[in-house]
């Protein structure tokens, strides 16, 4: 069910410069729901680009409502500083923006993946805080990877992610979910295929991962982010021709053998209905989740960035969830139209 006072975060919203606010992560922390955003600002219509990219802050009591902080948590100077100390040998002008937080707790401390742009591809980073004030750049991946999240806790005595590489060179833009993992959450190895695109029965081009996992009695239930081309979609929003769509999906992990799936969704489970997800806004007709938190009564509370544009929350029951999720091999019939 979506929110009813959907979206929960917009441009407007924010006390300082915006164009477009999403793509948030979301944890419940010291007693208090975090969010951690993108914030595009400074949108140029005559270049039909952005002039920076920065993070924000938010709390909440419930979730629903916000208080966002009256400036962003890491803004690109900030950025550059902690990447320079991670570095100790590139210039500040090697990095470009930060973006696309996802946030996740591990022994009481909180970790962030996001994504950087750099002169020389996007890499996927890992920063550990306790403040949102102060970080520490643990770990970079090598261009080009992005869409990192990590699970809440150590299996198999190791640290273990999803992510998402996108070699252009020998897939075109057929891009999966991969796993890793990792005895300090620095070096990262045993990287194998998770999901591949072609065995998502709603996705003819590319996915990737969502929000981080969530541990349930069952296994952990997490979303994926799934992209469908169609040609004859023509011009969205405010670029020329935007023919792909963004619908969210999900699956469910072995508890203690992520590497195996339980199940994953036939069809999507959310896609792009309402006027600020499918017709208003930057990239019309996307859906991209970056938080999940299951309540103690079994909600779930799945936020999502709707149109590139803000950002928006839906809620389920988790038994409901872990219901949708079939067996993989029930799923190989299918024919993917491309």
């Amino acid at each position: 069910m979506r929110y009813e006072n959907n979206p929960i975060l917009k441009a407007t919203d924010m006390p300082y410069s915006s164009s477009l606010v999403f793509n948030a992560g979301v944890v419940k922390y010291n007693g208090r729901y975090v969010m951690v955003f993108r914030n595009d600002y400074g949108y140029d219509s005559h270049t039909g680009r952005f002039a920076g990219t920065n993070l924000g802050l938010a709390y909440s009591t419930d979730g629903l409502t916000w208080e966002i902080q009256p400036k962003p948590c890491i803004d690109i100077e900030k950025a550059r500083s902690l990447l320079i100390s991670f570095y100790k040998r590139r210039a500040s002008d090697e990095i470009v923006r930060i973006y696309d937080p996802r946030i996740t707790i591990i022994e009481g401390r909180c970790y962030i993946c996001f994504a950087v742009d750099t002169k020389h591809g996007v890499r996927g980073g890992i920063a550990a805080t306790e403040d949102f004030e102060n970080f520490e750049v643990i770990s970079l991946s090598v261009p080009d990877n992005r869409n990192m999240v990590l699970f809440s806790e150590k299996i198999g005595g190791k640290f273990v992610r999803l992510e998402r590489p996108f070699p252009l060179y020998s897939r075109g833009e057929h891009f999966d979910v991969w796993l890793s993992d990792s005895a300090d959450l620095k070096y990262w190895g045993n990287s194998d295929l998770l999901l591949g695109w072609d065995e998502v029965p709603f996705s003819n081009l590319k996915i990737g991962p969502g929000a981080p996992p969530v541990k349930t009695a069952k296994g952990w239930l997490t979303t994926f982010h799934a992209t469908d081309l169609d040609e004859s979609r023509g011009k969205n929003g405010w670029e020329e021709r935007w023919q792909k769509r963004y619908t969210i999906g999900i699956m469910l992990l072995e508890l203690n053998n992520p590497y195996k799936i339980k199940g994953i969704s036939p069809k999507p489970l959310i896609v792009p209905e309402t006027s600020y997800e499918q017709k208003e806004g930057f990239r019309t007709n996307v859906l991209f989740p970056g938080g999940m938190i299951l309540e103690d009564n079994g909600e779930v509370k799945i936020y999502y960035g709707a149109a590139d544009t803000v950002e928006c929350v839906a809620t389920a029951n988790v038994d409901d969830l872990i219901k949708l999720c079939e067996p993989l091999a029930l799923l190989k019939t299918f024919k993917h139209t491309t």
